[in-house]
């Protein structure tokens, strides 16, 4: 039972500390849809989208209504598109996130997430077209959002994928508007299937027909959190972060559970990431200061974001027994005003920034690095992520954005912000990426 305290301290959380339900996610899957005729295809990918969410964005502004409860962003999720398409006669499969595009501007969502194909281990036809169709697909449409798997625990990395992206990555800045290409772009090591958060979210194949996914955020009230133990040791850190997060969970967990109800949809996951946003005061950055560090990215930073991250899991697996997608915290840099503050002031490296993916949640996202950036250096960053999270039995993922020089403000614009341009290493890792193949799974990979 939730009582007038509790109640006051969320309402204050909200108007004070930028606590808002990021995205509800509607999954969404596609694989009846699939046809050799490509256009038949496409028509029924816009109609079940269209019906199965005509009620989603209503129904997050009637929550958002009686609750008081921000909702930031509806989105969608589908089937990975590569596995839909390739039953078809295309050898593009641009149309198809044509279609995709448009449902999403019919039943009013944010962003639509799926364009995917999943090629640890090798590559289907299907896989193929569709990753060779990512730069135009992407630059013929607004809300579609693009992922590539490229390796995993289990079946180790595919170096032949890898370096593909690489080029992929290259192509989309140059015949995308602006940097948005990229930005809705990103590749991955151990995808997870219920990822509500774009640009990696897809409907997996062991999802239900259709299902509800809601991403939490409040890195503002974190913070604040901690502003109330300056004196405390780490024990009591790590308590006042779960405390905090096994109560914006609940707010999720309810929030997740109304809709689903409503929609008459199952509730799948809630994701207790903490996402910052542009805004001042809601940022990660800010959360790691507070315990302590002078700046994000000095001696330290990596120890101070093991800790959160861990205690935010805690914390909130103890709100929802329905915890999944990514859950921990986010670093991205455009989206996280006190990163962007680090990177100016030179205490963020990419290279730091790469050690700290080693205990957050997601990787490398929202990265801008000089626009002559060689492709084989962007594979061979993706590389080194992936194989992070490879050896971790973790994810991890790279959006990375190859535009501008070294020093410059690239606009995003909304949530997704400005990103500052970081210098990557100057030496060539061409003749590594060349070699191709894979690169075999960890021992620890063989559990059964």
């Amino acid at each position: 039972m939730i009582n007038r305290r509790e109640i006051l301290e969320t309402i204050n959380m909200i108007e004070e500390q930028n606590l808002d339900i990021r995205t509800i996610t509607m999954g969404i899957t596609l694989l009846d849809c699939a046809g050799a005729d490509s256009k038949i295809a496409c028509g029924k990918i816009y109609d079940k989208i269209t019906r199965c969410a005509e009620n989603l964005l209503k129904t997050g502004e009637q929550i958002e209504a009686e609750y008081g409860i921000p909702i930031i962003n509806k989105r969608i999720s589908v089937t990975p598109m590569a596995l839909v398409a390739q039953a078809s006669d295309a050898t593009d499969y641009t149309m198809f996130a044509q279609a995709m595009d448009r449902a999403a501007n019919e039943v009013g969502v944010n962003f639509i997430g799926g364009f995917s194909a999943l090629v640890p281990k090798g590559y289907t036809e299907g896989d193929r077209k569709l990753i060779q169709s990512i730069p135009s697909a992407l630059a013929a449409t607004q809300k579609v959002c693009s992922s590539v798997c490229i390796g995993s625990t289990k079946a180790g990395l595919n170096m032949d994928a890898v370096g593909q992206m690489g080029h992929i990555i290259k192509e989309t800045a140059e015949i995308s508007e602006g940097a948005m290409g990229c930005a809705k772009l990103v590749v991955f090591s151990n995808a997870v299937e219920d990822n509500p958060f774009m640009a990696g979210a897809f409907h997996g194949v062991g999802e239900p027909e259709c299902v509800i996914n809601v991403g939490v955020s409040g890195p503002g009230v974190v913070k604040r959190a901690l502003e109330k133990v300056p004196d405390g040791d780490f024990g009591v850190v790590a308590e006042t972060i779960k405390k905090t997060a096994f109560k914006i969970t609940r707010m999720g967990q309810l929030v997740a559970q109304e809709a689903s109800r409503r929609l008459g949809v199952p509730f799948g996951i809630v994701d207790l990431s903490l996402a910052p946003t542009p805004a001042v005061g809601d940022s990660v950055a800010y959360i790691l200061e507070e315990m302590g560090l002078e700046k994000c990215g000095t001696h330290g930073t990596t120890a101070a974001l093991a800790l959160l991250n861990d205690a935010v899991k805690k914390g909130g697996v103890m709100a929802s027994s329905y915890v999944g997608g990514l859950s921990g915290a986010f670093i991205p840099v455009s989206e996280d005003a006190g990163m962007i503050d680090a990177v100016k002031c030179g205490a963020l490296t990419l290279e730091k920034l790469e050690a700290m993916t080693c205990v957050c949640s997601v990787g490398l996202d929202m990265i801008a690095i000089p626009g002559d950036t060689p492709a084989e250096t962007i594979s061979a960053i993706i590389a080194d992520e992936a194989a992070i999270g490879m050896v971790n039995q973790k994810t991890t993922a790279v959006r990375i954005i190859p535009r501008g020089k070294v020093g410059d403000m690239i606009e995003f614009g909304g949530l997704l912000g400005t990103a500052p341009v970081m210098g990557v290493n100057g030496f060539s890792s061409s003749k590594f990426i060349s070699r191709g193949g894979r690169i075999p799974a960890p021992l620890h990979s063989l559990k059964n």
